[in-house]
């Protein structure tokens, strides 16, 4: 832990990694999970929260509060910086602002706004539609005058969908665009070859993030291939979310058809406490217990 603020430190980080690796989390148990592995900042996954909140799709389902407080219970699982999805701000650019002093509130260092119309969509599935370039830009301009309001100096990544239904060619000029209205990092979505990877990093004189989508649109390259093309923030999407999945599945058929977990792996009882910080709380407990016991059970009960 520093003095510095989590805005502070990813800006740092920014500066220090060439490109800045990061997978998505959608709750605090899969952030713990990818600090432990090493990683030195999140970004959240507005696929994954809808998914493991509401066990639905990512169309515009989930609620501006339901987002901010997963990213909230997110921030609070983790010391290293977040970076929260929230989506397309909510509505007109006095919904953007609230978004954003809602998630600058709830701890975040960066947040992405998108320029898709409500209800959005995943950006790597098909018939997606976009607000004007204008709007696109209002949208930004809101987020960072919050930014600069505040004096939190959270990093603004400015996300356009306007590939998929527009072309590449409009999708790089948005993101220009949303550069020079106060993005601080450029996200052009779902690039559907190496070849338009290279024209988004080499056109857009803006930081550049590539998202990388497990069976996406987007070529599956490595953090160092893409950081070689030009990309300085690489987010790797939902391969935890959905091995994850699998793995929830079996066990549930597992248990279902033999009524019992003993064929199943998983990590020890010991193993998960130490993931999830029971250790360190029984510590702190004993801080505060009368008689110098912990009341926190630690046999599971």
């Amino acid at each position: 832990m520093t003095d510095a603020t989590p805005p502070e430190r990813l800006r740092t980080l920014l500066d220090q990694h060439d490109p800045l690796a990061m997978p998505t989390v959608f709750d605090g148990l899969s952030a713990r999970l990818a600090e432990q592995a090493g990683f030195e900042a999140v970004f959240t996954s507005g696929f994954g929260i809808a998914a493991s909140t509401l066990g639905m799709p990512d169309m515009g389902l989930l609620t501006m509060r339901e987002n901010v407080d997963r990213v909230d219970a997110i921030d609070n699982a983790v010391d290293v910086p977040v970076i929260a999805d929230m989506d397309t701000g909510y509505g007109s650019a006095l919904n953007v602002r609230r978004t954003v002093t809602e998630a600058i509130d709830a701890g975040v260092a960066g947040l992405i706004i998108e320029d898709q119309e409500w209800p959005k969509k995943c950006g790597h599935m098909d018939e997606k539609r976009v607000v004007t370039p204008a709007e696109g830009r209002r949208r930004i301009a809101a987020a960072a005058d919050v930014r600069d309001e505040t004096g939190r100096n959270v990093v603004i990544v400015g996300r356009t969908d306007a590939r998929e239904p527009h072309g590449l060619d409009e999708a790089i000029e948005r993101g220009r665009a949303y550069a020079a209205a106060g993005a601080d990092v450029v996200f052009v979505e779902a690039p559907a070859s190496r070849a338009e990877l290279e024209r988004i990093a080499t056109e857009i004189d803006a930081r550049t993030f590539a998202n990388v989508v497990a069976d996406g649109k987007t070529p599956e390259l490595g953090a160092d291939e893409l950081g070689d093309i030009g990309f300085d923030v690489v987010a790797h999407t939902l391969p935890a979310l959905f091995a994850a999945t699998e793995a929830m599945r079996d066990a549930y058929e597992t248990l279902a058809a033999e009524g019992t977990s003993e064929s199943l792996s998983g990590v020890s009882f010991e193993a998960f406490e130490e993931i999830v910080g029971a250790p360190a709380l029984r510590e702190q407990e004993l801080r505060y217990a009368e008689d110098g016991r912990s009341s926190v059970p630690d046999d599971g009960s």
